[in-house]
Order: C-alpha cells, then sequence, then structure tokens
C-alpha cells in the first residue's frame, strides 16, 4: 500500500557531523517517510473529486478549481480510492452516518503507514528495534482502544516493556508536540531511544460538498495523507548513531479566547472542520514575541540568521510569518517545498519539512533553527533546534 523513505545508512559519528551534540540534550538520530500508494496530481483533483461525490453543482466546481490552483499544492497522496468508494458507496451520499465505515478504514491504514514509516526509520538508525524504549503515537485519523501505540508496537516486536505514549486528535501542531514529549523522555531516562510516529489520513473528514458547509473544499484542495517516524535519543553512540538535529529547548502556547478559530467536532457523518478567517491574522500577531522567546535561550536577535522549519499550515500562513519577520524568501524554502509535494499532511508535515531542512543544511552554514506548527486552541509550538 505505501510508499517509504529512508536511506538505511550508518555514518559515523562525530567524524561526518560538524558540531557535537550538548551532552544530555535530546537529538534527532534518524527519519523515515511512509504515502499511500495513490498520488494525485493537484490538477485532477476537481475532475475526480466532483465525479467520485456525484457533486452537479458548478459553483461548487468552480470553487474547488480556484482554491486548488491558490493553495500552491501540485501532488498529494491518499489513502481514498475509487475502490474505496465502490465498497462504500454511502461514503459519497450526503448526511449518511458513516464514522463507522470511516474507522474501518482509517484505522488499519493509518497503522499501516505508522508502520512502514517506522521500519523506514529503524532502518536509516541502524539499531535493532528491540533497543528502542518508548514510543510517543500521534494521529488525529483513528478512534480505538486499544490505540494504533500497541498495534505498532506488537508489529514491529518491541519489548513488551516498551513504554508508550498516544497522543489524539492535536491536529496540525501534534508533529511538535510529540517532538517536545519525545524530548522530556529521552532527557529525564538516561540511555532510553525515543520512536515517534506519527500518521494521519483524511478519511474521517471525506463527505460530499456542501454550500453550508464551505470548509470541506478547502480541505479537499489542501489536505493528503501519510506518515513519519523520527527516533529521539540523548548521548548519541559514536561509530553506531548519526544525530543530525539537537532538540535544545521547547514551548506550547495557546492563545486566550481563540479555542473556536479552528473547530473540529466528530459526529455519526464523521470529522468535520472549520477554520475561521482571522486564523492568518491570530499567528500574525503573537509569533513574534513566541519566536522571540525560544531565540532568547541562545541569545540569538536576528530572525534571518535562523533555518525556519515551519508547519505549512496553508501559503496565507506562511506568507504573514515571512512578512512579520521580515525573513528573506529562501528561509521557507523547504516549508514550501513540503506544502507543493505533499499538501498539509496534519502533524506529519513538519517531519517532510525537516527532511528537506536536513538536506539544505548540509550546504548552508547556521547553526541554530526554529521548528514550529499551530493548531486548535489556537495552539503554537516551538522547539529550538540545533543543526549538528
Amino acid at each position: 500500500m505505501s510508499r517509504t523513505y529512508g536511506n538505511g545508512a550508518v555514518n559515523e559519528y562525530p567524524a561526518q557531523i560538524r558540531r557535537i551534540p550538548t551532552p544530555g540534550k535530546a537529538t534527532v538520530l534518524a527519519l523515515g517517510k511512509a504515502f499511500p500508494s495513490q498520488l494525485i496530481p493537484q490538477e485532477c483533483l476537481v475532475e475526480g473529486y466532483i465525479r467520485d461525490t456525484k457533486c452537479e453543482d458548478l459553483s461548487i466546481k468552480e470553487k474547488l478549481e480556484r482554491l486548488c490552483k491558490t493553495t500552491t499544492v501540485k501532488t498529494r497522496y491518499t489513502v481514498m480510492s475509487k475502490e474505496i468508494l465502490d465498497k462504500y458507496p454511502e461514503l459519497a451520499t450526503e448526511g449518511s452516518p458513516t464514522i463507522k465505515q470511516k474507522l474501518e478504514i482509517a484505522n488499519p491504514a493509518v497503522l499501516e503507514m505508522a508502520m512502514e514509516a517506522s521500519l523506514a526509520c529503524i532502518k536509516e538508525w541502524g539499531r535493532p528495534a528491540e533497543d528502542i524504549t518508548h514510543i510517543v503515537y500521534v494521529s488525529s485519523s483513528e478512534i480505538r482502544l486499544p490505540g494504533g501505540d500497541l498495534y505498532l508496537a506488537s508489529q514491529l516486536g518491541l519489548r513488551n516493556d516498551v513504554g508508550r505514549v498516544m497522543l489524539y486528535f492535536l491536529g496540525c501542531y501534534g508533529g511538535v508536540t510529540g517532538l517536545r514529549v519525545a524530548k522530556d523522555i529521552a532527557e529525564n531516562n538516561p540511555g532510553s531511544r525515543v520512536l515517534l510516529t506519527t500518521s494521519e489520513t483524511t478519511i474521517l473528514g471525506f463527505r460530499p460538498p456542501n454550500k453550508e458547509r464551505p470548509y470541506d473544499l478547502v480541505g479537499a484542495a489542501l489536505f493528503g495523507d501519510g506518515a513519519a517516524a523520527v527516533i529521539i535519543g540523548s548521548n548519541p553512540l559514536k561509530g553506531q548513531e548519526s544525530p543530525f538535529m539537537e532538540l535544545n529547548y521547547a514551548v506550547q502556547q495557546f492563545l486566550p479566547e481563540t479555542h473556536t478559530v479552528i473547530d473540529g467536532k466528530l459526529s455519526e457523518e464523521g470529522i468535520n472542520f472549520r477554520l475561521g478567517r482571522d486564523l492568518p491574522q491570530k499567528i500574525e500577531d503573537n509569533i513574534e514575541e513566541f519566536c522571540k522567546k525560544l531565540m532568547a535561550k541562545a541569545n540569538l536577535i536576528n530572525f534571518n540568521d535562523l533555518f525556519w522549519a515551519v508547519h505549512p499550515g496553508g501559503p496565507a500562513i506562511l506568507n504573514r510569518l515571512e512578512s512579520t519577520l521580515n525573513l528573506t524568501s529562501e528561509k521557507l524554502k523547504c516549508s514550501r517545498r513540503a506544502l507543493m509535494d505533499y499538501g498539509n499532511v496534519s502533524s506529519n508535515t513538519i517531519f517532510y519539512v525537516i527532511d528537506y531542512m536536513r538536506e539544505e543544511l548540509k550546504r548552508g552554514t547556521e547553526e541554530w533553527g526554529l521548528a514550529l506548527a499551530f493548531g486548535p486552541g489556537i495552539t503554537f509550538e516551538g522547539i529550538l533546534i540545533r543543526c549538528l
């Protein structure tokens, strides 16, 4: 079903890294990705979506065409397919109670992608899966007990005393939350190695378009499916592990009285999301102070002296952040590239940005950077990161 990515290389440390990790600080030791097999070019999305949902409203089609152009997305991976719609035709029927059917599709799909991303990550790490001591499992796309964290641990053959943390329904900031939690575990449990896995699909939110739900079209034009995994640990083993980023300092913050700006509700039909038009403005009004709080830990002042790994919630958010902080155009290149190649894949997307970023940093000189994500709350998650 999935495409996996991970080069499986085991590099020497510290010979092939430029900076020595700070003793006791959590580092990123490996990264893997996985996607469903179906890749959809953005120019093909409108005809397919309108056909699959049996929509006959020309105005809806025209609006979706406009949205597909403004998102800057070029390609996306998706679990949804003609075969699924043939098996569950009620998914394309307005008002149908389809949460049961959607979970039958989403739960195994999320686990399969998480499994393949984790295997790619472990291969790149180069150590046995049995050396993993903790799992942090992030998803807003499955609902079950026990959760995917247990199934993943079992299928990977991890020890039965592996420590498990499950983070459900955090939305787009979930990946950076996972990094913060994994950092705390790694730094407070000497010798631990934490597998952080994120996996998302848009299946739970799939429904036919309706003029009363305009955000459904935004979701259809912007969001994609996929998974990611990283191994986090402190005090990397020389000759065995190849750290490429250090997680130096982490902050989470919510903006008071903004909890309705990003609103998601679970019903018999699935998940219904609504984004307030003022979301980019709320982020713009608060982002500078938030970034300065992180930067102060390393006595950093100039925004353009940093590298930036920003969750690309959409082009408007990236444009506002770039303008507000007076960033040069190349600073958000990796975020824009991830959005173009994969769409907004919720909690996973920050890792696609980081994957592009680590290649860019091999050619650059920046030591310090910020990883940022925004989501329901409105919640800001940020980590001061150091390139190794």
